[in-house]
């Protein structure tokens, strides 16, 4: 007889727990109320940087680098285009890289280096690389040149661009 009391007891405290359970959600869905909102999901703002306006990525103001052409060295340019060699190459009919080679980019066509793909954002402009463009260029490829394939974000100081500049140039002479 004693196995028959073990089995009630054990399905008594399944029933209590059975119970518990029942009444305890039946007590949670009176108090507390469930609210939904009119739509599912969350809004999530997206801007997509093809559809912003060109000018978001444009400094307000290019300065000119005229004035500091004068003193704008050579080789400083050679030590700010340290970082440039990681995609360029400034040796006379070096190989392309990941950009082309800018041994000869001074007083040339844009987009005009044999034997590079140039972005069709680039090959829009014809112009020739003069210091006036290499300054907008170098201040901002981006800004300059939308959807360039370039990732470099420019260098913000004027005298910078006017040492590279000169380098550049010092490079197209020889």
């Amino acid at each position: 007889m004693k196995h028959g009391v073990d089995f009630n007891k054990i399905f008594a405290a399944f029933l209590v727990a059975a119970l518990v359970a029942a009444l305890s959600g039946y007590l949670s869905r009176q108090l507390v109320v469930e609210t939904y909102p009119e739509k599912k999901g969350f809004a999530v703002a997206v801007t997509d940087k093809a559809d912003a306006p060109a000018e978001a990525e444009k400094p307000a103001v290019i300065e000119p680098v005229d004035g500091l052409m004068a003193t704008a060295s050579a080789e400083e340019g050679q030590k700010i285009t340290r970082v440039c060699s990681a995609c360029h190459n400034f040796d006379k009919g070096g190989p392309n890289r990941v950009g082309p080679n800018l041994s000869a980019v001074f007083g040339n066509k844009q987009a005009s280096h044999e034997g590079f793909a140039y972005s069709d954002a680039l090959k829009a402009h014809t112009g020739t690389w003069t210091v006036q463009e290499l300054n907008k260029f170098l201040a901002s490829p981006r800004a300059y040149a939308p959807g360039t394939k370039m990732s470099f974000v420019g260098l913000s100081k004027p005298q910078d661009r006017a040492n590279v500049i000169t380098y550049l140039k010092s490079l197209a002479a020889q």
